[in-house]
């Protein structure tokens, strides 16, 4: 039996997933679907960072409280980003500057995983993208 693929989710695909499922690709719903069985995915703490700061700008609402949506993230997914990702985020041979790409990216290169994303740079970047 082989073993079981890890999948990262960026920021909008996670906000997608667990707010409005229908704006995922149906290869990328599929995904998600089977993560909550395989609990296989990870989402990296700075995205967390990144909904507040969209949620401060007034260009979210979670319907629900942050700290509430942050605890059910939680209980399966989160992975915190120590200073070992940093670096490998700065190692990536890529002119993109944005730092959560760049850690969403670094983080499946360390886990060998998938990434879902919808993000144009990500995926011309990272060969394995499901989207």
């Amino acid at each position: 039996m082989g073993r079981t693929v890890k999948i990262v989710l960026d920021t909008c695909a996670l906000i997608w997933w667990s707010l409005d499922p229908g704006k995922l690709s149906p290869p990328a719903s599929d995904v998600c679907k089977q993560m909550k069985t395989k609990k296989n995915g990870l989402v990296p703490s700075i995205t967390i960072w990144e909904i507040a700061i969209k949620i401060n700008k007034k260009k979210l609402d979670l319907g629900v409280e942050l700290n509430q949506y942050v605890a059910s993230l939680k209980k399966s997914s989160v992975v915190p980003i120590n200073e070992d990702l940093w670096l490998e985020s700065v190692k990536l041979e890529w002119e993109h500057r944005d730092p959560v790409d760049r850690v969403v990216v670094a983080l499946a290169r360390s886990n060998q995983a998938s990434i879902i994303t919808a993000d144009q740079e990500i995926r011309d970047f990272y060969s394995n993208v499901i989207w």
